[in-house]
């Protein structure tokens, strides 16, 4: 029987609660209830913020930057995840194919910072900022997932072999000009830049989660909206990320009343095989999971759908650990994941390629690790995914 290992700390274990309250998931025990109406009382005051700074922005009392360069901007209305590495992966393969040279610009979600002590004596002294965090120069990766942050890290090494540079700073502005002069790129993506309103975009390409396109409807952090739906006319295209192919009239039809123009591209996320993190172990085909017993564990914002593809392909999880999402695995937890393995009879053990990028190379593991590697596929509108890319290269 499969086992789902709850060995969280206490704090993971609040963290958790939480989140299911956001989510919905949560039992409406009084705890849960009362939480909700805290959290509901903080979604309105935030609102608020969202839709003033917007405003701010779009009076021109704040001022948004041009780079003079295309900017696309990739990113979404709401928290967790909607897929928007492998998108931004995609585009900037097409996008280099073309003859373009291509940046990445990242905040670098989790990614080590600057020392508090440090950043008082540079701001005291009147010293000149550091540079960016260069993941990618386009030849080298350079930086590991602990400086540069999980999704930069992984980019840097996907696409290092296309002449893509990767570059971290909460600053996009800053980094993109840095990019422009020091790489002499023409085309930049802003990962998970609908929010950054400093940087201006020259065509905002939209995800919406087919599964979960708004959660209950509320922003954060009673919902995870991080701007109002209505919001949506905001994007040039609109990717359905995680689309099973089926119609959803409901959504579309909800979609069409804030942005009646923008074309709509039904996207899925698509396992393609399973890819050994240590050693000169070969990659494992899907179909080689059928009738196995292995044991998965994942440190992501939605878990579930990764079992799933596990499940799908036939393997039988014997052993499941889930931690919290972006978590730093510790020399206790891999031993924890590995006792439990070894004592269900797993096979081997199988992650994702956002937690494989977490893993230290020093490790040496008693069975074999592979990782998931999903691809992003159109299910629909194929040439408008490509005139999109047309028209960024154009």
């Amino acid at each position: 029987m499969e086992a789902l290992q709850d060995k969280r700390s206490p704090g993971e274990r609040f963290e958790q609660f939480v989140t299911d309250v956001i989510y919905d998931r949560a039992k409406m025990s009084p705890a849960a209830r009362a939480l909700a109406a805290f959290l509901r009382a903080l979604s309105v005051l935030f609102e608020r913020i969202v839709r003033l700074r917007f405003l701010l922005y779009r009076t021109r009392i704040l001022r948004d930057t041009p780079l003079g360069c295309k900017v696309v901007v990739v990113g979404n209305l709401t928290v967790g995840g909607t897929g928007k590495t492998p998108v931004v992966e995609k585009m900037a393969r097409v996008m280099a194919s073309h003859g373009r040279k291509v940046a990445i610009l990242s905040r670098g979600y989790k990614s080590k910072k600057e020392p508090l002590l440090r950043r008082i004596l540079r701001w005291l002294n009147l010293a000149s900022r550091p540079a960016p965090r260069i993941v990618s120069d386009g030849k080298n990766v350079l930086l590991g997932a602990e400086i540069a942050g999980d999704e930069p890290y992984m980019l840097a090494r996907n696409l290092v072999s296309c002449g893509v540079c990767v570059v971290v700073d909460r600053d996009r502005v800053y980094a993109g000009e840095y990019a422009i002069r020091h790489f002499g790129v023409d085309v930049i993506i802003l990962d998970d830049g609908m929010q950054y309103l400093p940087l201006r975009g020259s065509i905002n390409l939209l995800l919406v989660d087919k599964t979960n396109p708004f959660g209950n409807g509320n922003l954060l952090p009673r919902g995870i909206l991080r701007e109002p739906v209505e919001h949506l006319k905001r994007g040039s295209y609109i990717f359905l990320t995680k689309s099973d192919g089926n119609p959803n009239p409901a959504l579309v039809e909800r979609i069409r009343k804030y942005n009646p123009d923008a074309e709509i591209i039904e996207c899925t996320h698509q396992p393609k095989r399973l890819c050994a993190v240590f050693g000169d172990m070969p990659d494992i085909e899907l179909g080689e999971m059928r009738g196995r017993r292995v044991a998965t564990f994942s440190g992501i914002a939605t878990p579930d759908k990764f079992e799933e593809f596990v499940r799908r392909y036939g393997a039988r999880i014997a052993y499941n650990r889930r931690f919290s999402d972006h978590h730093r695995f510790s020399e206790k937890d891999l031993d924890e994941v590995f006792e439990g393995a070894r004592l269900a009879g797993a096979e081997f053990i199988v992650t994702t390629e956002k937690d494989m990028v977490r893993l230290s190379r020093d490790l040496k593991p008693p069975i074999p690790i592979y990782y998931l590697r999903l691809e992003i596929e159109i299910l629909s509108d194929h040439d408008s995914f490509e005139s999109a890319v047309e028209r960024i290269c154009a």
